[in-house]
Order: C-alpha cells, then structure tokens, then sequence
C-alpha cells in the first residue's frame, strides 16, 4: 500500500492518509477483508507519527471503510451500497462547488448552467 505524504497541502497529513485509503478501497484497490498495515508500520513506512496514523485509522473506522481488532490488526470493512454512494456523492458535490463557483465569477447563470449539466449527462448515456 502505498500513502504518498505532500507537507506542503492545506490538509492534514491524517485527512492525506485517510482519503488516500478511502479511494484505494472505493477503486477496488484494497478488497473487503484485506489486512492494511499496522500503525507503527505505516508510520514508519510514510515517516509521520503514530498518533496521526492513528487518527486516520480511526476516522476510517468510524466511517465504516476499515475494522480493527485488538491484536489481529485492521482490515477492509465490507462496504454497503449506501456508504459508497455517499463517498461518490461527497465528490460530486465537491466538483460541482467548484462548477457553481466559477459560473458566478463568469456570469453564467443558474440555467445555463443546469442546461450545461443536462448536456453532459445526457451524453454519459448514449
């Protein structure tokens, strides 16, 4: 598993390691049941603290993308449907932020904008 650390982002290093590991579980990457490497391991591996691996591991955790077991290690959860619509719909809505936010700058309106968006679906469909 590789979790590539960039200190010169805005976001913390534990949200970095977090959302690298989601993605690598929602792409199919790391498989339901699968071991990721323990705290000190990935730690050392990436040369951050234990401590921020640990809170990555545990929003992981709370989110329902990974299972730790006291002496086993932590695993990939099984993921259900609705959790993985909610990831994808968390990057939606952040593209679509973006999108909002330049058509203001640009003085495109809401209905060119929703004509756009019709455009572009319908073209995902043909």
């Amino acid at each position: 598993m590789e979790i590539i650390i960039s200190n010169n982002r805005s976001k913390p290093i534990y949200e970095q390691i977090t959302s690298q590991i989601k993605a690598m579980i929602m792409s199919g990457e790391l498989q339901a049941g699968a071991s990721i490497p323990s705290m000190r391991a990935l730690a050392k591996s990436i040369q951050v603290s234990v401590i921020t691996v640990q809170k990555a591991y545990e929003d992981l955790q709370r989110e329902g993308f990974i299972e730790t077991t006291i002496g086993r290690g932590s695993f990939v959860s099984a993921l259900n449907k609705t959790l993985v619509q909610e990831e994808q719909q968390k990057k939606i809505e952040e593209h679509l932020i973006t999108a909002v936010d330049i058509a203001r700058s640009s003085g495109i309106g809401r209905e060119k904008l929703v004509d756009l968006l019709n455009l572009f679906y319908g073209e995902g469909t043909s």
